[in-house]
């Protein structure tokens, strides 16, 4: 079971968490645990009620309408809505409360279903990664399971690969690029995302995966000569080493331009090398290489 602050409700519902305690107060919507020192704390149902309120009031649907129905009325009033709009909202929260109660079917569905509307490269670009985006907060505060990680990144990754694959293989001649992450990094999802984008916009790639020791980085790239290199760094390095290990990547493939994104950069300044950019998402990525 989740335990959410209320600061992690609202970063995942959209709602401020001053207007969850007034519905709390006024419509007993929800009922917090609190701890002894009067702290509250919510249950992964607190946080899928909230979801699906949110989807509601933010449709037009008034709070004090929506407090008169049942929670399977409420329920059913998000799916009727999801199914007559294309408000990529509806969509986001419908894929947070399906990994929640690790509804394969449900996920399942409801991905499929996304592509044949938007096709692929739409839901993964403004459904599942902004998706991908959210949940990271799940991670970052122990809200998530095991099981419930390898859940949605299984389902996830198989549609990703099988969309790289259908790809076709750009000649030598083209631009090359590398994408690995480093020895520590585990989850490769927002990679795959890259992979996916380098590959579509006719760049010719050498996919190296997770967990790459950097022995292995420089011998790939000795041997590929890549124009660039695209990496994430989320577990590390640590913000006192980042300055180190971005220097050490700039001297030891001067040639490349280095393409970065990450959790782990955003808690530390550093003074970027010449060839090495940050990007903050997958947009912005795209629209570096488009440019280049």
């Amino acid at each position: 079971m989740g335990k959410y602050s209320i600061k992690e409700l609202e970063q995942l519902s959209g709602i401020k968490a001053h207007t969850i305690r007034i519905w709390e107060k006024r419509h007993r919507l929800i009922e917090p645990k609190r701890s002894t020192t009067n702290i509250r704390s919510y249950s992964d149902d607190d946080l899928k009620k909230i979801i699906n309120v949110a989807v509601l009031n933010n449709n037009g649907v008034k709070i004090s309408k929506i407090v008169q129905l049942s929670l399977a009325e409420i329920n059913q009033q998000v799916v009727d809505l999801s199914e007559s709009k294309n408000d990529i909202d509806i969509f986001i929260e419908q894929l947070i409360v399906a990994m929640v109660d690790m509804e394969e079917e449900v996920f399942e569905k409801l991905l499929g279903s996304l592509t044949l509307k938007f096709g692929f490269e739409k839901t993964m670009l403004e459904i599942v990664y902004p998706f991908m985006e959210k949940i990271g907060v799940l991670w970052l505060t122990d809200n998530i399971t095991p099981a419930q990680e390898h859940f949605i990144s299984h389902l996830i990754r198989q549609k990703i690969i099988v969309a790289i694959d259908a790809l076709p293989i750009a000649p030598k001649t083209e631009k090359k690029a590398v994408l690995f992450l480093r020895e520590t990094e585990l989850h490769e999802l927002g990679l795959l995302f890259y992979h996916y984008m380098v590959k579509k916009m006719g760049i010719r790639t050498y996919y190296l995966g997770q967990t790459v020791p950097h022995k292995s980085l420089v011998s790939a790239c000795s041997e590929h000569q890549p124009d660039l290199i695209i990496t994430a760094l989320t577990a590390g390095p640590k913000p006192s080493e980042m300055q180190k290990y971005l220097d050490q990547l700039s001297s030891d493939f001067p040639n490349s331009r280095l393409l970065i994104t990450g959790y782990a950069l955003k808690k530390t300044d550093v003074n970027l090398p010449k060839n090495i950019s940050i990007f903050p998402n997958v947009l912005i990525l795209k629209e570096i290489l488009s440019k280049n």
